[in-house]
């Protein structure tokens, strides 16, 4: 799964990759829509398991924070609304999630893209952070390159 999940710079949201083309990838996003689209080698284009987040001793997976907010939430989307929190509250509730995050490196905006992207995958009913599912068919990131 963490393979298989993506983001794509200057797009919003999370995409599941689908199969690759020739000259692409074509992805769908995890939101309500499910919209199909191709992302070209020219999109800055991130695994979920290649993110990691500061902290003060060594970086953390971002698979390990996200099933940190499933414990904190008990398998609920976040129950802080990312767009109308206050910094202090972004500080607040992220301490709780990962205590030795890295406050000089670690952004507002990372707080709430990550809140952003923790709804869109319990929505999409993906909440088991640890497991490696097994590629299917037509998901071998290899190819992209």
């Amino acid at each position: 799964m963490k393979q298989t999940i993506l983001a794509i710079s200057g797009k919003p949201g999370l995409y599941k990759l689908v199969t690759s083309a020739k000259n692409s990838l074509i992805v769908e996003a995890l939101d309500e829509t499910h919209k199909r689209m191709p992302a070209f080698g020219t999109d800055r284009i991130t695994s979920l398991a290649d993110i990691a987040m500061f902290t003060e001793t060594e970086d953390v997976p971002l698979m390990t924070v996200l099933a940190n907010m499933r414990n904190l939430e008990e398998g609920k989307t976040a129950s802080i609304n990312y767009k109308k929190a206050t910094p202090d509250e972004l500080h607040e509730y992220f301490s709780k999630v990962l205590p030795e995050w890295d406050q000089d490196r670690v952004q507002n905006s990372h707080i709430k893209k990550l809140i952003q992207w923790y709804d869109i995958l319990i929505k999409a009913g993906i909440t088991d952070f640890e497991e490696e599912m097994a590629p299917t068919e037509g998901d071998n990131i290899a190819d992209r390159k």
